[in-house]
């Protein structure tokens, strides 16, 4: 299928100010105004409702947010944002606050996002590449000559954005003593498999992370903040702590790999915490709706109003197979969205974004599925919903 972008036509204006080009921003409408069945939307929503009952509910609250355009069709909110005060291990059950001491889920609930970080980080890059002051098929070393093990092995920019760069999935940070200690584990790994292929891992945007702030002269923190977040009024987005999120994980060991009790607005992830929150894999937190503009901007080349964050060309180049930081056409959490270039994400808490070009539409789900405990993933939930959008699109 060819991909194109916002079928529809999301009509440039001018701003009457500036005379600057600008995007419409998302409102709230009907399915209708979207081009959207309604009878598929509600059943999206139903069925992630059914999703958070019964004993083994597959998350404890959850927040979806689904449109087309600049229309927002769906928002509702559900469940639980914090339901448990611990996890009892021995009878594999969360343990229960009281009624009214429990914090119902709001469509404003901040949400650890989890890997939907590397999104930001990913975007951070591609800026960096339109302004030529990174090359994306540089060698690492040439940013970061300190770290050794990349310089040796030659990985390249290019591969730490594709995930084939050959590093392992993750190192244990969280059990170093200091970050001194942190950041010399980081430079001495060497790929363990062979570069070119493909192997998701987080040290990838750990990598980059170093690469982006040594280029920048930024943390990331603030990188996301004056290049994304701010310029698009995402004010809802940043990296924690983040007192009013949803709860996530009762962390202990053995089940988890650090001692930390309840979480609720610090980073879930280990090394995003042992890296003091800030980390280009994880610690973000956010909202649906601040989301649903992210995959607008995206989805109307980089502009969001007047705002500007990334050229056109450079949107088709982060979001073009196999994707630069974003995963493209994944059925295993996309569904029926994926085959026509769609590109997205999910997080390990529970959260998944997916925006299609090809049909102008995106969908937000963020859930804290590991509150009070980590389980295995399980994605039913996401595909059944990226399937009611789909067919909300071919029903009309």
């Amino acid at each position: 299928m060819e991909r194109r972008r916002d079928p529809g036509g999301w009509a440039r204006g001018r701003e009457s100010g500036g005379g600057q080009l600008s995007a419409p921003r998302l409102r709230i409408d009907t399915p209708a105004k979207a081009g959207l069945d309604p009878e598929e939307l509600r059943l999206l929503v139903r069925e992630i409702r059914d999703a958070l009952g019964g004993e083994r509910p597959w998350a404890a609250g959850a927040v979806v947010v689904a449109g087309r355009g600049p229309v927002i069709a769906v928002e509702a909110a559900m469940g639980w944002a914090v339901r448990y005060t611990a996890y009892d291990a021995e009878t594999d059950r969360g343990v229960e606050l009281p009624p009214e001491a429990r914090v119902p889920v709001t469509v404003g609930t901040p949400f650890d996002v989890a890997s939907l970080t590397k999104l930001f980080t990913a975007v951070i890059a591609v800026q960096q590449l339109e302004r030529g002051t990174l090359d994306i098929d540089a060698r690492v070393a040439a940013y970061l000559p300190d770290f050794q093990a990349a310089a040796e092995h030659g990985i390249t920019v290019r591969q730490v954005l594709t995930h084939t760069s050959g590093l392992r999935p993750e190192l244990p940070l969280y059990d170093c003593a200091s970050y001194a200690a942190r950041l010399a584990l980081l430079r001495a790994e060497a790929p363990v498999g062979m570069p070119g292929t493909y192997c998701y891992s987080d040290l990838n945007m750990l990598l980059l992370q170093f690469v982006l702030e040594r280029v920048t002269g930024r943390t990331l923190d603030v990188l996301v903040g004056d290049c994304i977040t701010r310029p698009l009024g995402m004010t809802a987005t940043g990296f924690g702590p983040s007192p009013e999120a949803a709860a996530t994980e009762d962390q202990r060991r053995p089940w988890a790999k650090a001692d930390r009790g309840m979480l609720r607005g610090a980073v879930h992830d280990e090394n995003a915490w042992a890296l003091g929150g800030v980390a280009g894999h994880a610690g973000l937190f956010s909202t649906a709706r601040d989301l649903a503009v992210f995959c607008r901007t995206l989805l109307a080349g980089g502009s969001y109003g007047p705002a500007r964050i990334l050229g056109p060309d450079f949107v088709d180049l982060m979001l073009a197979p196999p994707g630069l930081g974003f995963e493209v056409d994944q059925p295993w959490f996309m569904g029926e969205l994926a085959g026509g270039g769609a590109a997205g994400h999910t997080g390990f808490t529970g959260t998944s974004l997916v925006l299609d070009p090809a049909t102008d539409t995106f969908l937000v789900l963020l859930a804290n599925t590991v509150h009070p405990r980590r389980r295995d993933p399980d994605n039913r939930v996401r595909v059944a919903a990226a399937d009611r959008l789909a067919r909300a699109v071919r029903g009309t």
